[in-house]
C-alpha cells in the first residue's frame, strides 16, 4: 500500500502537468500592416482572458515576418490584442488551432478621407426635458488606409446646457461599446478618444451620444458638425412641430415619425431649426426591423447592395434613411437573440435574460433573422461577436461606466450563450 501511495505521489505532479498541457494550445498568426502591405514588425501582441477581467495571460512581439506565437494556458475564451503605433486592434482568439492573423493600419491624428456619412438626431420630450439621441456615421476612405486616432479622434458640438447621459462607439463590423466623452477645449465641444479605422466594406465607424436639455415647450438648435457631412437628419414625433430649417426637406419615411433631411454640408456649417410641442417616438420605430449591426446587410441590399451604403437616393424616394434610423443601443438584446437563433433553433427572444425582456419584446425575431446561416460560418461569426462583446463589458466594468448589477446580468447571459457556442463548435 505504501509503495502505491509513493508512486501516486510521484506521478501526481506529472499527471496534473499533462492535464494542463492537454488544455493549453499555441496560437500563431501574422500581423499585416494594411497601410504599407508589409508585415508589422515589433508589435506587442497579448492574449486577454475574457473571464478574468481581460487580464493579459500571454505576451509576444512580432518578428521580421510579422509572425507571433502565444501559449494559451487553458481553453479560453480569449481575445488577442495587437498594439500598433499606440492603437489597439482586436480579434477573437481562434479555436482548435486556427490561424490568428490580424490586420492593422498605421495611425495619424488627422487623416484625409474622413468625413460624416450621416448625422441622425432623434428628439422626444419627457417631464420638462428634451431628450436627444444622436448617431454619427463616419467614413474613413483614406488611401492608403490609415486609422485616425488621438485623444480627440472625433469631436462634436452639443447645445449649451446639454447634460450627457451616455455615449458609445463602434468599429467597422464590431459591436457597440460604451465610451467616455471629454470636454475638448472650446465651450460645448466634446471629444471621443476612439479610433476611426478605415471602412470595412460598407461598414463605417459609429459614434452615439445621448443627452438632455431643459425644455419649456420650444427649443432652437444651432447644430454643427466638425467634419463635412453627406447628410444631416432630424427625427421627431408627429405631435411635435419643426420649423425654420432653411435647407431641410421633409422626407416621408415613416407614418409615425417626422423626418427632415439636409444634404452636402461643409465642415463647421451651422444647421438652425426650431422644434416645439411634446411627444415621444413610438418604440416600434426605434426598435423596428433592421435594428443594430445585424441589419447592415439587409440595409445594403435595400440600396442595391452597393458598397458604402448610405443615403444615396434623391429626396423624395422611399427609405433614404433606412440604414441609420434603426440603430439603437439594444445591440446586446439582438446579440443574445442571434445566439438563440444560431445555436438553439428556437424563437430568438427566448434567449434574452429577464433583465432585457422589455427590450426583447419590441424586437421581432423573425424580422431580424429570416433565414438561418450555415452552421460553420454562423458559429464562427457568433463566437467572434460574443467575445468582442464580453471584452466590451469587461472594459466598461474597469472604466466604471456600468453598474455592478447590470454587469453581472449581462456577463452571465453572454457567457451562457458563449458556452453553448463553444460546445457546438467543438
Amino acid at each position: 500500500m505504501k509503495s502505491i501511495k509513493s508512486v501516486l505521489c510521484v506521478l501526481a505532479p506529472s499527471l496534473l502537468m499533462a492535464a494542463a498541457l492537454a488544455q493549453a494550445a499555441t496560437i500563431t498568426g501574422t500581423v499585416t500592416d494594411k497601410t504599407t502591405g508589409k508585415p508589422a514588425v515589433g508589435d506587442t501582441v497579448e492574449l486577454l482572458d475574457v473571464q478574468a477581467g481581460m487580464a493579459a495571460v500571454a505576451h509576444a512581439r512580432t518578428n521580421a515576418q510579422g509572425r507571433y506565437s502565444l501559449d494559451a494556458p487553458g481553453p479560453g475564451p480569449y481575445l488577442i490584442r495587437d498594439t500598433h503605433q499606440g492603437a489597439g486592434y482586436f480579434i477573437a482568439a481562434p479555436q482548435g488551432g486556427g490561424s490568428g492573423d490580424i490586420p492593422v493600419y498605421d495611425v495619424a491624428a488627422k487623416v484625409s478621407g474622413v468625413h460624416i456619412e450621416a448625422d441622425v438626431i432623434e428628439l422626444e420630450t419627457d417631464n420638462g426635458q428634451l431628450k436627444v439621441d444622436e448617431r454619427i456615421f463616419v467614413h474613413n476612405l483614406s488611401s492608403p488606409p490609415i486609422t485616425q486616432w488621438s485623444p480627440h479622434s472625433f469631436e462634436l458640438v452639443l447645445p449649451p446646457g446639454a447634460v450627457v447621459n451616455g455615449a458609445g462607439a463602434q468599429r467597422p463590423g464590431g459591436l457597440p461599446t460604451s465610451v467616455n466623452v471629454e470636454p475638448a477645449g472650446p465651450k460645448d465641444h466634446y471629444a471621443f478618444n476612439f479610433p476611426i479605422q478605415p471602412d470595412d466594406g460598407d461598414k463605417d465607424t459609429l459614434f452615439q451620444i445621448s443627452y438632455s436639455l431643459p425644455y419649456s415647450g420650444k427649443f432652437t438648435f444651432h447644430a454643427e458638425d466638425t467634419l463635412a457631412a453627406d447628410n444631416f437628419a432630424v427625427l421627431l414625433p408627429k405631435s411635435m412641430t419643426f420649423s425654420g430649417g432653411a435647407g431641410f426637406q421633409s422626407v416621408q419615411e415613416d407614418p409615425t415619425v417626422q423626418t427632415y433631411l439636409m444634404k452636402n454640408l461643409a465642415a463647421n456649417a451651422t444647421m438652425t431649426f426650431t422644434i416645439a410641442g411634446t411627444g415621444a417616438i413610438p418604440r416600434e420605430a426605434q426598435n423596428g426591423p433592421g435594428g443594430g449591426q445585424q441589419a447592415d446587410n439587409s440595409a445594403a441590399a435595400g440600396n442595391g447592395g452597393q458598397p458604402g451604403g448610405g443615403i444615396g437616393a434623391p429626396i423624395g424616394t422611399p427609405d433614404p434613411l433606412s440604414k441609420y434610423k434603426w440603430w439603437i443601443l439594444a445591440g446586446l438584446v439582438l446579440l443574445l437573440a442571434a445566439g438563440a437563433a444560431f445555436l438553439l433553433r428556437k424563437p430568438a427572444v427566448a434567449a434574452v435574460p429577464a433583465g432585457a425582456a422589455g427590450l426583447a419584446a419590441a424586437v421581432p425575431a423573425a424580422a431580424v433573422f429570416s433565414t438561418p446561416p450555415a452552421s460553420g460560418a454562423g458559429n464562427s461569426a457568433l463566437l467572434s461577436a460574443l467575445k468582442e462583446e464580453l471584452f466590451a463589458v469587461e472594459s466598461e466594468k474597469i472604466s466604471g461606466t456600468i453598474a455592478p448589477k447590470e454587469y453581472d446580468e449581462i456577463k452571465a447571459a453572454l457567457e451562457t450563450v458563449l458556452r453553448r457556442a463553444l460546445k457546438r463548435s467543438s
